[in-house]
């Protein structure tokens, strides 16, 4: 009883140590890119050929992405991305292919798509301070 619980005690340990793959997305690959003839494929053809986009630009009409990433994680550690792949399919404004390109992870820069920090003049002031703080800059004799 003493010996198998040790194994599997020793089974589970070890199971700690494998990494566990993530697989997020759908980037088409050379060879499908390669059958887009730039110039002369438009919205549609692009759509038959590779798929729906994971997504499209944000001013109308502007592109398709394709997006793909890889992760590695380990049972005690964040996931750390180790492949990502974009492949953006320009367009112009009749619909027209006009350029298709492929990024990796090296091509990639950490980007903040929303800060919601607002900076106020009141760090380092405690409740009070704050409460009474206006008292005394208000001028009476101004108009309101």
């Amino acid at each position: 009883m003493t010996r198998a619980l040790c194994m599997g005690i020793g089974l589970l340990a070890i199971s700690a140590c494998e990494p566990i793959y993530d697989y997020h997305g759908y980037a088409p690959s050379d060879d499908q890119l390669a059958e887009i003839i730039v110039g002369k494929d438009t919205r549609e053809t692009v759509t038959q050929l590779i798929g729906s986009p994971s997504s499209t630009g944000v001013l109308k009409d502007s592109g398709f992405y394709y997006m793909s990433m890889r992760k590695k994680s380990y049972l005690y550690q964040a996931p750390e991305v180790i492949e990502r792949e974009v492949v953006a399919i320009s367009f112009n404004d009749k619909g027209v292919v006009t350029n298709v390109e492929r990024f990796g992870l090296q091509d990639g820069n950490v980007v903040a798509l929303s800060r919601r920090v607002t900076a106020s003049n009141i760090e380092g002031l405690t409740f009070l301070q704050q409460l009474f703080g206006n008292i005394g800059s208000l001028d009476i004799g101004s108009d309101i």
